[in-house]
């Protein structure tokens, strides 16, 4: 069985529905169960601001699926909420489910990379994923205490 970290973002429809759906469909998927979930947060969004603020969040799964079962599983959930891929990579959206850190596997390919581009200059990554692994080391031993106190808030607050 295999730890991982998955990023949680959703700001179209009822992003708190939206948010409680998928942590249900999570822990229905094979071979896995959550292990933790982060608080809920509230944050701007990364490009056009002309779109809701981010409910963003971070969940640990341990399970025995591959990093591509994984990734398959977490895209078939998002299409199941109405996630549209779009162009554009900063538009808003139903769900978004990232898988941040498999293990310590770092992967680098078409299809998926891990451990996640730019989480470590993310606050909505980085906060929620020290709330639940605070003591964590990335696999290039960056230390996330570090990583958190480096990264500005920008904003960011406790969904309500």
């Amino acid at each position: 069985m295999s730890i991982c970290y998955i990023a949680l973002g959703s700001n179209l429809g009822n992003p708190l529905e939206q948010a409680n759906h998928a942590i249900t469909a999570l822990q229905q998927l094979p071979k896995t169960k959550v292990a933790d979930i982060s608080p809920f947060y509230r944050s701007k969004p990364l490009g056009p601001q002309d779109q809701n603020d981010y409910l963003n969040a971070v969940i640990k799964l341990i399970t025995g699926l591959s990093p591509i079962e994984l990734l398959d599983a977490l895209q078939a959930i998002e299409k199941s909420q109405g996630r549209m891929r779009k162009d554009n990579r900063w538009s808003a959206r139903t769900l978004d489910l990232d898988i941040l850190l498999y293990d310590n596997l770092i992967i680098n390919s078409e299809r998926l990379t891990i451990p996640h581009y730019h989480m470590k200059h993310r606050e909505f990554v980085l906060y929620p994923l020290f709330d639940i692994a605070p003591e964590l080391i990335l696999p290039d031993n960056d230390n996330l205490h570090d990583l958190v106190v480096k990264c500005p808030i920008n904003g960011m607050k406790q969904w309500n």
